[in-house]
């Protein structure tokens, strides 16, 4: 594996994927881009649900609002991991809109930073949730089928 998810190096470990790395280049423009064709992809499945009134599925819906919101957690954490100027503020910003729920909200935002501000345990979590989210969606994925299945 190339990529290191520490703030001193993880700019220059994309950057070494990108021009050392064999077909390096390839692979991260592919995973970039192939999010953003999945989220196209998303965006099409929930207008199709709008149009024939799936949202009248209730539990299959909300499911599918769960895995929606899955997905742009993990996009976002991914987002993060290049560890450049965008993704810095981009991780400050967006997590500290936690701190309007009312007195979880900041204790929430230092768990997500693992300390007071956006660090190096930061990084460290979210190259985890990039991990881990995928197989929490593809266990969601099920569940959704399992409902549609269901309501036909």
């Amino acid at each position: 594996m190339h990529y290191t998810s520490d703030i001193a190096t993880a700019f220059s470990s994309v950057a070494h994927i990108c021009r050392d790395v064999n077909y390096g280049w390839l692979i991260r423009n592919m995973h970039a881009n192939g999010a953003s064709f999945f989220f196209i992809c998303i965006y099409a499945h929930i207008a199709r649900g709008l149009y024939y009134g799936s949202y009248l599925y209730m539990e299959t819906w909300n499911i599918g609002v769960v895995l929606l919101l899955l997905v742009m957690m993990t996009a976002f954490v991914g987002y993060v991991l290049p560890w450049g100027q965008m993704s810095f503020w981009g991780a400050t910003v967006i997590t500290n809109l936690l701190s309007a729920f009312p007195y979880v909200g900041n204790e929430l935002i230092q768990w997500i930073w693992g300390g007071f501000s956006v660090d190096n345990a930061t990084l460290t979590r979210f190259f985890a949730f990039h991990f881990l989210f995928p197989f929490v969606v593809g266990g969601v994925n099920i569940l959704h089928l399992l409902f549609l299945h269901e309501t036909g």
